[in-house]
């Protein structure tokens, strides 16, 4: 009610902010920048190109990965599709993980039975649209990588009537009950 009235009477922007404020950020929307420098067509399309090149550069001293990490060994896999579902969305992408250490630290929790780790990395994964682009990444951090690659799908045609053909021998439907 006292917005409605103080809106018809054009009293609104004073309460909202004071006439110092309304001053200020007039005078501000008037103000400009100074005009930047624009880049030429050629010197994005340089800026561009110098960015996409596939060099392998040595991790750096600056990286801040600890020395224990830079000689590592990492698996680069394509996950296979899980038993439980039929969809096929978690095999789309490459991923990297890394190899548990012989010896690093590893002991069964006592109070719920979970296996438990001293190593700060084994958990990590990193997904990849390629393969490439995984073992780009491997190389320029320096690490030693592996491929595993998914085995070929064996198809075999079978027969819907097998299901019910007779076999000599033992019965292969087990009954529990």
């Amino acid at each position: 009610m006292a917005v409605r009235l103080a809106r018809q009477r054009g009293l609104l922007s004073s309460l909202i902010c004071p006439p110092s404020l309304s001053t200020a950020a007039s005078l501000r929307s008037y103000s400009t920048d100074l005009p930047e420098k624009e880049e030429s067509k050629e010197e994005k399309s340089q800026s561009l190109t110098e960015t996409e090149s596939k060099e392998v550069v040595a991790a750096d001293v600056v990286s801040g990965t600890p020395e224990r990490l830079k000689f590592r060994t990492v698996r680069i896999f394509k996950p296979t599709r899980t038993a439980m579902q039929s969809g096929t969305h978690n095999t789309k992408q490459w991923r990297i993980d890394f190899d548990i250490l012989e010896g690093g630290g590893r002991w069964e929790n006592p109070l719920m039975g979970w296996m438990s780790s001293a190593d700060p990395v084994q958990a990590i994964q990193m997904k990849f649209a390629t393969k490439e682009d995984a073992i780009f990444f491997a190389e320029k951090q320096g690490w030693d990588y592996y491929v595993q690659e998914q085995p070929k799908e064996k198809f075999v045609k079978k027969m819907y009537a097998d299901n019910y053909k007779y076999s000599p021998g033992k019965l292969r439907i087990i009954k529990t009950k």
